[in-house]
């Protein structure tokens, strides 16, 4: 990958229509449209700061229940044939909200052919393991600083590629634009979400068991 903080980024803005429903998997502690300050964590485009260090909210949400499922509570079940599981535990203190945008947003767009544009292999930005999330928050940082009306970034998922991710730049993001729809609802007390979150877990080959 270039030395993106050096590079002039050639990037192309996905303009999400408002009204277009998000959802998301999160901690209990936040809302439904509540961000995360930006202070902790380790994920492919968080927690990122600005350059005199100020931290970002950032928001993850998917197109699709299973899309944002996929990219937090099974988001490290392995590639692997033959049985794998996660513990029921991990899904304490998880929530399901769903959201609706009430303006246009301005996205940074990171899918395959507008990368080709940017310079970035997707194994190099979106495919890469969590060893490598300090350059892809690079990346972040610097399409942030570059384009100041930039609200967020989209991609295709890369835990499900039939639908699009986004993360949001709080900051940036106006009172009002995000509204909560439906939730929060605890993924294993809410019954309707728990078969959800069963459902898919046979899809991709997952037993929910009892443990740590």
């Amino acid at each position: 990958m270039p030395d993106i903080a050096k590079t002039s980024l050639h990037l192309t803005i996905y303009k999400l229509p408002a009204g277009t429903f998000l959802h998301r998997i999160h901690q209990s502690c936040y809302g439904g449209t509540e961000f995360n300050p930006g202070t902790k964590g380790n994920a492919r485009f968080s927690p990122i700061a600005t350059p005199d260090g100020t931290a970002i909210p950032t928001m993850y949400a998917g197109e699709t229940f299973d899309c944002a499922a996929m990219e937090s509570i099974f988001h490290d079940v392995p590639f692997a044939p033959g049985f794998k599981s996660l513990a029921k535990s991990k899904l304490k203190d998880q929530v399901y909200s769903e959201i609706n945008t009430t303006a246009e947003l301005m996205l940074v767009d990171l899918r395959t052919t507008a990368l080709r544009k940017l310079g970035i292999e997707r194994k190099h930005l979106i495919d890469t393991e969590k060893d490598q999330y300090s350059s892809t928050r690079e990346v972040a940082v610097a399409i942030h600083t570059q384009r100041p009306d930039a609200q967020g970034l989209l991609w295709t998922s890369r835990q499900d590629d039939s639908a699009k991710s986004v993360v949001l730049f709080g900051h940036r993001i106006a009172p009002g634009t995000l509204q909560q729809t439906a939730g929060p609802r605890d993924l294993v007390n809410d019954t309707t979400v728990y078969e959800k979150v069963l459902t898919l877990a046979e899809r991709i080959g997952v037993e929910i068991v009892p443990g740590i």
